[in-house]
């Protein structure tokens, strides 16, 4: 078969095989199934939902869709992870892309896709705020205290009293064990 004289495939969002969700003003509009399952739901149960539901408190659907709506203009990709909770209440930990469609505004339109992590939530991630949480994440991916304040619209002496706070909450001295601990299996932290 010549390749360039083929039509080429087209896909509906529940054809394809990893969780994926499509919103406007962070209300799903459509996903698969694969992303419905990561929350313990049907598909149907999801559709027209805010996706406030799927956070574990709403300062945290709050805190990200400010974040979202600095870092994500039309047509960019973002992502960050974050801990979220299914229809039980578990948490756990997801890295999270999307892209907009609408320079203007990036919650207009937009695809997300949404991977649960191996990472443990500990009894001692669960005690942290959402915040702390946030900056958590950020340090994990290996960001710098100027480029976490630029993305969360903080300065950086903020950032540098979170990490602070942070280290002495869960017990480490430095960031490297701060990263540690939180990359590590429950039974291997501090």
């Amino acid at each position: 078969m010549d390749r360039t004289s083929a039509s080429p495939l087209t896909f509906t969002l529940p054809q394809l095989p990893v969780p994926l969700v499509f919103a406007t003003h962070r209300v799903i509009r459509d996903c698969n199934s694969e992303f419905a399952a990561v929350f313990g739901y049907e598909r149907e149960a999801l559709i027209n939902q805010s996706f406030a539901r799927l956070y574990p408190a709403l300062e945290d659907f709050v805190r990200t869709g400010k974040m979202w709506r600095d870092h994500l203009p039309g047509g960019a990709v973002y992502y960050d992870e974050r801990i979220m909770a299914d229809t039980g209440g578990r948490r756990f930990w997801c890295r999270v892309r999307g892209r907009s469609f609408d320079a203007a505004d990036p919650f207009a339109a937009a695809v997300y896709c949404f991977e649960p992590m191996s990472r443990p939530t500990s009894a001692a991630t669960k005690t942290l705020t959402g915040r702390q949480r946030q900056i958590l994440a950020l340090v994990a991916q290996g960001k710098t205290n100027a480029a976490i304040a630029d993305e969360l619209n903080l300065s950086r002496r903020t950032i540098e009293a979170h990490r602070l706070r942070l280290a002495r909450a869960i017990g480490v001295r430095n960031s490297s064990e701060l990263i540690a601990w939180f990359l590590n299996s429950e039974e291997n932290r501090p």
